[in-house]
């Protein structure tokens, strides 16, 4: 990953800060695109020796996307890695989701990885290179409450599936990680009752890390990877087999 540049969307926080921090150790400098403040995020980063710069993007704003992916070429050079990864989640019951609910999901987490991975598809034709769509075990398996969520990250895995299958010839490879239960400011939060119910669905019995995760998109984006295209990893537990 020497001298990489990897975009990290929603990269400010959570599991895209893991993620990007653990690319800068492994050689890979940085751009982060979110909406919140990645001042932290990027101090860390440099601090690792890596060069790392900081874009405000509203990832469903397709000028904004586009913009922002063309001053990443003029800052570092080139674009290898795209890691998708923004997303939030507006949980209910079917007949409770509003539609409001429906629609920021699904721009916030499926339209974001069509902006971003055609933005910096028309660079790596030139050179090639690596995406890795962050999904979810409910894109796969399904889970009530989340009819929104669970579609926006099954919707991920078909364009993942789709791009991967379009762009192999000229050396882009897409996969992706569809993570299960991850250890987070969320689940540190719930009640002992629910993590019990939780660890009783995992075989292995606890809950992932974002570092777990991280270690996969690394796997994936790096030269161990190469030949891998088109691919979901599942990084659950055994939640789902």
């Amino acid at each position: 990953m020497n001298e990489k540049v990897t975009i990290v969307t929603g990269g400010a926080q959570g599991i895209g800060r893991t993620i990007a921090g653990f690319l800068a150790e492994k050689g890979s400098n940085i751009a982060i695109f979110d909406i919140i403040d990645g001042a932290e995020a990027v101090s860390d980063i440099r601090a690792k020796g890596r060069k790392c710069e900081f874009y405000q993007v509203n990832v469903v704003d397709t000028t904004m996307v586009k913009n922002a992916v063309d001053q990443v070429v003029k800052d570092f050079g080139k674009i290898d890695n795209l890691v998708n990864n923004a997303g939030i989640t507006r949980d209910n019951l079917l007949l409770r989701i509003k539609e409001e609910d429906w629609d920021v999901v699904l721009d916030v987490n499926l339209k974001s990885v069509f902006n971003c991975t055609k933005a910096v598809v028309k660079y790596m034709l030139r050179t090639g290179g690596s995406i890795v769509n962050i999904s979810s075990v409910v894109g796969v398996m399904g889970n009530a409450g989340q009819a929104n969520y669970s579609a926006s990250k099954a919707g991920m895995i078909g364009f993942t599936k789709s791009v991967a299958k379009e762009y192999a010839e000229r050396g882009i490879r897409v996969n992706a990680v569809a993570p299960g239960f991850i250890r987070t400011k969320m689940t540190d939060a719930l009640d002992e009752k629910t993590k019990e119910e939780m660890f009783k669905a995992i075989p292995l019995k606890r809950l992932g890390e974002s570092d777990d995760v991280a270690y996969v998109v690394y796997f994936l984006l790096s030269q161990y990877g190469s030949y891998i295209t088109g691919e979901v990893i599942n990084v659950n537990g055994g939640l789902h087999m």
